[in-house]
């Protein structure tokens, strides 16, 4: 009879897993550094010596600027800038370069540090106290809400508002979102860790009886990061990005205090939630100077 090694050996099923979140991490890192917004956009026009053309006459009006058609982020291109996004996400081991690794393996190490760490933090870190919980997944309730309404917002002032930053960060937020919820759902599906609650915070991977309801990594996570990074990016001033990113990581430590997730669960979910808004900005912001 052939008996599984990694059943008794806890420190070799912990390495061959952490290998699979580094090789899933590293898949979705990769895609935080595209070369340029305008190279990688097969639509973006190149740039034309103006010196060849003729002098244009001064505009005269005070509205404000309108987009460009062919340049303006829009929601009509939405859809298809979502799929081609996935494409390029779980594609993107191909273009992991060795410079890459200065933040990726940290990255990875801090992860592996979290899983060792993640049953005697929530079974005896932690506390269990029922109202204690319930009041901080309320919290991670509400300020997930806020991230998912924040675009909706921004895109509503855009409109009403012709105002063009506004619009632009209402639509990637959106698209953040949406990227951000398809990887994390298709990383529940491949590790299948059990939650805090089940089995006494051991958090075991690979477990087919979790269903949908899979621990790692948390939606909360993802989804607040991946909003934050966008309204970050495209209002880069410090407070903003303060706010932003403390909101984001309120809406992580909340889902741990509530007992709904691992330290893992939310480093990862945070993480992937961050590279993929700042993928979606880098590859499809344009500047104002196009609008």
């Amino acid at each position: 009879m052939f008996v599984d090694p990694t059943l008794h050996f806890p420190r070799i099923r912990r390495t061959w897993q952490t290998l699979l979140f580094a090789a899933l991490l590293f898949t979705i890192c990769a895609t935080a550094h595209p070369e340029s917004p305008a190279a990688l956009d097969p639509n973006r026009l190149p740039e034309v010596d103006s010196v060849s053309l003729p002098d244009a006459p001064a505009p005269q009006s005070s509205d404000p600027v309108q987009p460009k058609d062919e340049d303006a982020v829009t929601l009509r291109d939405t859809p298809i800038h979502i799929l081609k996004d996935q494409a390029v996400i779980w594609t993107s081991p191909a273009r992991i370069r060795t410079h890459d690794l200065n933040w990726m393996f940290p990255l990875a190490l801090a992860t592996t540090v979290a899983i060792t760490a993640d049953h005697q933090t929530m079974s005896s870190v932690v506390s269990q106290n029922a109202a204690f919980n319930s009041h901080n997944i309320t919290a991670s309730n509400g300020l997930l809400g806020g991230f998912v309404a924040a675009p909706v917002a921004l895109l509503g002032v855009g409109q009403f508002r012709n105002n063009p930053q506004a619009r632009e960060s209402g639509i990637l937020g959106g698209e953040a979102l949406v990227d951000g919820l398809v990887v994390e759902e298709g990383m529940r599906l491949i590790f299948l860790r059990e939650r805090p609650s089940q089995d006494g915070s051991k958090g075991r991977f690979f477990q087919t009886g979790v269903g949908f309801d899979s621990s790692f990594p948390s939606t909360h996570s993802v989804l607040a990061w991946s909003s934050a990074a966008v309204i970050a990016s495209e209002y880069p001033s410090r407070l903003i990005q303060i706010g932003a990113y403390g909101l984001a990581t309120g809406a992580s430590l909340t889902r741990v205090l509530g007992q709904q997730h691992f330290p893992s669960d939310v480093l990862v979910g945070s993480a992937v939630g961050w590279l993929v808004g700042r993928y979606v900005y880098r590859k499809h912001h344009r500047d104002l100077e196009d609008y």
